[in-house]
Formats: C-alpha cells, structure tokens, sequence
C-alpha cells in the first residue's frame, strides 16, 4: 500500500487503542505489514516511543523494548 509515514502513525495508534496489551517493534511491525504498508523497523520503534512519550503506551521492559496500554479504573 504506502509508506506514508501520518498514515502509518494513524494505523498503528488506532491498532494500540483497539487492541491494547503488550506492544514491541515486532507487534508494531506486523500490524502495519497486516494494514498493508511496507514498515522500517527503525520508524516503528519511534512511533511506539512516541507514544509512550504521549501516554498511549507505558514502557515495562528496557531490553527487549517492551510496552503495555495504561491500566484504566
């Protein structure tokens, strides 16, 4: 499909809100590879740092990367 870059951000963020759990950069990967963009691994890892900066996503592991959604309630 695209390499659009906003649009990628987009399909991943509504992903991470749909979905919630644990990401890393291989579950950010194949969301996007599933929504038919061709992902760089390096662009992911930025994306979900983003939005660990953002609050969608809580870092819980340092190596390997890791992130969960926020626990609600």
């Amino acid at each position: 499909m695209t390499g659009d870059t906003s649009s990628q951000r987009a399909d991943l963020e509504k992903a991470v809100r749909t979905y919630g759990g644990f990401w890393d950069t291989e579950r950010g990967l194949r969301t996007l590879r599933d929504a038919g963009h061709e992902p760089q691994e390096k662009h992911t890892r930025r994306i979900l740092r983003d939005f660990a900066g953002e609050g969608l996503l809580v870092k819980v592991e340092d190596r390997p990367v890791r992130y969960r959604t926020p626990q609600t309630g």
